[in-house]
């Protein structure tokens, strides 16, 4: 039998294939070239970019110190010095105008700004902003930020002088927002990068692809110290065929480019690949399809379905076995969490999910500036899993909450630090409408210290949705104020700063934002409302102009602290009582749950208002899960976390909460200064945190209830609850001792009905803790 008899066609036919084979092989080369092309140019536009970026962040920087050093020069002139000593506020405007030509507006104003906070709205809460800056700062440097003046955004500067011999004062001076932009003039923006100017969040100038806005800040780059930043985004460089990328592309466009012109230069006779006939004895000069596969496994081509690739296992040592806390995961970024970190805990929540049978969830991020990075390693990690990704971007913790339950997802991760320092960052996290803690939280690590972690077959979807707007949408149509009240809202620059006075304007409020720009470095102050000394801003706010109440929120928006016109405090569990009397009224006999830290007033009120009390742990996640074992319709933390079932859906939302309380505060005649003074009160101390050894507070707690339970106790006659620690409750007073389960501090506070009984139960936790902490100073 002949060869070409023996393949099976005959030379003829091999002749007449060549053209189409080499036709194929071109399209091939075609597609490889076009694709190593393609990876080229989108390399070369991060390359562009990046070189712009750096070129502005020098021009901006030297712009900046360029004019506050001329600032400071006109300021120590002979002239506008003289002008300043002499007390004329209107002589050192026109001196430093007529030294510094060119400037739009100069004004010389007091130190108590009383022109300014007459008619703030039309002065300008950014210039107010920047003045009050320059004021606070007491080497009189000069401080930049745009502002909006003379019906537009311009470059404001301020600093700090003295009129006369003693009185305080503060220059401003306007200039035209080019003096700061023009470094934008200088270069060249791709149109599929993106640049942009932010001051917080907000876009001073942008150029470039806007669509790519939302992930700008992984290129970001700080403008010194001035607050400013250029953040900057390119577009991914996708993967070429079977994932190489743009020099292998075009190595194998030129091969087959070459193969395809042997086939036409040899008119059929390249031998193609044999195969053997059946009952023939002769042998091909090629292998089998079977022994090709026998060989080696074929590569599989990009995009034809088949799984990512495998993470990596990290070893144990590399994944930080403290950041999986009791409520939450949390740590420093770059040291505990990394994207790489944010993808292996994405992934091993996608593995829960699998188990569960669930595949959608929600994620959300603070305004934190690892929060885009930490975001992106998470959901690659969740769709690795096979996990169908709604991302609502920038976005507070409870909106992260609503959104689960309004797009019927069921599951969210909420990418934030919360209250904690800048450099922190974390994750919440919901399962199925439970919120993970404690032994939930430990299995995210095991599964990826053990390697446990699901890879599906195909990665999960991806989209993003908008929900802001509902959720205003969803509380308005629920709570109107009967009558307008003034509001002070101090976000402390962290993210309920985007929802808090759309919000509260749409229930009928008249708001007064205070650091409600978001700001990642949280520069005024730390978004703590649980500490008193974060709340001064606010208290002088409210006073000057003459407010009705003050809100504050935290860095995520998940807790809500008050103050009155007055400045005094309102501590969260006096809060309560007013939520659990308004509850009541339409639930009578409803389960109010309360942490072992509130007042001993609470139960009792509860009680009298018609309710159920119950005294829980301490824990955001751990009074969740309480609230759905019990069906209660209200809880609440000494920490500012409130959890409204009635109406709502049952987890911890201080801008929810300070609709509510303005509800309440609107539906009596009397002011929130009247109606606050009403409620039960008594002598306590804040939270005292005594710190410790790392990993020894629990232990140290469990030999002081030892010993309290002791019979020679000296709490003989106190109704002890060991639930969270110890709280020991006297007939005109009470004590608590716990162990932190966040850092390693004792927590303690006291409540009394008056000083003596206060100081006798301080002394009888002083005496039992003192022998378990030798040399250590309490505090208390």
């Amino acid at each position: 039998m002949s060869k070409a008899k023996a393949e099976g066609q005959s030379p003829l036919a091999i002749g007449r294939s060549a053209p189409l084979l080499a036709g194929a092989l071109v399209l091939l080369a075609i597609w490889f070239g076009y694709s190593g092309v393609r990876q080229w140019r989108q390399a070369s536009v991060g390359q562009t970019l990046e070189a712009s970026r750096d070129a502005v962040v020098q021009g901006l920087q030297a712009a900046l110190t360029s004019q506050a050093a001329q600032l400071q020069k006109v300021l120590k002139s002979e002239r506008v010095g003289a002008a300043l000593a002499s007390g004329d506020a209107e002589a050192s405007a026109v001196a430093i105008r007529e030294g510094w030509p060119g400037v739009e507006e100069v004004q010389v104003l007091d130190a108590g700004l009383d022109a300014a906070y007459a008619d703030p709205k039309a002065f300008g809460y950014s210039r107010l902003a920047l003045l009050e800056a320059a004021l606070a700062d007491d080497d009189g440097k000069t401080v930049l930020r745009v502002v909006r003046d003379a019906g537009g955004q311009r470059l404001g500067l301020a600093s700090r002088v003295t009129l006369g011999q003693q009185t305080p004062a503060v220059v401003y001076v306007r200039q035209p927002l080019l003096r700061l932009t023009s470094a934008f003039d200088a270069v060249q923006v791709p149109s599929a990068g993106y640049l942009a100017l932010r001051q917080g969040t907000f876009n001073v100038i942008e150029q470039g692809a806007s669509e790519m806005a939302g992930g700008a800040e992984a290129l970001a780059r700080p403008i010194g110290a001035s607050g400013f930043r250029l953040a900057a985004a390119v577009p991914d460089v996708e993967p070429g065929p079977m994932g190489l990328g743009p020099i292998p592309s075009g190595v194998v466009a030129l091969l087959l480019l070459a193969m395809a012109g042997l086939l036409l230069l040899g008119k059929g006779k390249v031998q193609l690949p044999r195969r053997r006939v059946a009952g023939t004895d002769e042998q091909g000069e090629g292998p089998t399809l079977r022994e090709s596969l026998e060989q080696a496994p074929l590569v599989p081509a990009a995009g034809s379905g088949t799984p990512p690739p495998p993470v990596p296992q990290v070893p144990a040592e590399d994944i930080a076995a403290e950041i999986f806390r009791a409520y939450d995961i949390r740590g420093v970024v770059g040291r505990d969490l990394t994207p790489k970190v944010a993808a292996l805990i994405g992934q091993a929540i996608g593995s829960v999910l699998q188990v569960q049978g669930l595949r959608e969830i929600v994620v959300g991020r603070d305004g934190r500036l690892s929060g885009p990075d930490l975001t992106a390693g998470l959901i690659e990690g969740l769709r690795r899993a096979g996990c169908d990704v709604i991302d609502i971007g920038l976005a507070p913790t409870p909106v992260v909450y609503f959104a689960s339950y309004h797009l019927r997802a069921g599951s969210c991760v909420a990418v934030t630090g919360s209250h904690n320092p800048p450099d922190y960052n974390g994750f919440k996290i919901v399962v199925g409408g439970e919120t993970l803690s404690g032994d939930a939280i430990t299995e995210l690590y095991q599964r990826i210290r053990e390697g446990q972690l699901h890879v599906a077959a195909e990665p999960g979807s991806f989209q993003t949705r908008e929900v802001n707007a509902d959720y205003i949408q969803r509380i308005a149509d629920d709570v109107q104020l009967d009558r307008p009240l003034k509001v002070v809202a101090d976000a402390g620059n962290g993210v309920a700063g985007e929802l808090a006075q759309p919000l509260l304007e749409a229930i009928g409020a008249d708001v007064i934002p205070l650091y409600c720009d978001v700001d990642g470095t949280f520069p005024n102050h730390h978004p703590d409302p649980s500490d008193p000394r974060n709340l001064d801003d606010l208290i002088q706010t409210v006073k000057r102009f003459d407010a009705d109440i003050g809100l504050a929120f935290d860095g995520d928006g998940d807790r809500l602290g008050v103050v009155t016109r007055e400045g005094k405090i309102i501590y969260a569990d006096r809060l309560l009582m007013l939520f659990a009397a308004d509850v009541l009224m339409r639930n009578p006999g409803a389960l109010v749950i309360y942490d072992v830290k509130c007042s001993g007033k609470l139960s009792d009120y509860v009680l009298r208002n018609g309710g159920s009390p119950l005294m829980w742990k301490t824990g955001h996640s751990l009074m969740k899960a309480k609230m759905r074992e019990t069906d209660a319709e209200l809880a609440g933390e000494m920490s500012g976390h409130f959890f409204f079932k009635e109406r709502w859906f049952g987890f911890d939302d201080g801008l929810y909460a300070a609709a509510r309380l303005l509800e309440i505060m609107a539906q009596r005649d009397e002011s929130p200064s009247e109606v606050f003074e009403e409620l039960p009160d008594s002598v306590s101390t804040p939270e005292l945190k005594v710190p410790v050894e790392s990993g020894t507070p629990h232990a140290l707690v469990s030999l002081f209830v030892s010993a309290a339970q002791g019979e020679e106790s000296p709490f003989i006659g106190a109704r002890l609850s060991t639930i969270d620690g110890l709280r020991a409750d006297f007939p005109d007073g009470w004590g608590l001792v716990r162990a932190s389960n966040t850092t390693p501090v004792l927590v303690l506070r006291f409540e009394a009905d008056d000083e003596a009984a206060l100081e006798r139960i301080k002394a009888l936790f002083r005496a039992q803790l003192q022998p378990l902490l030798p040399g250590v100073e309490l505090g208390f």
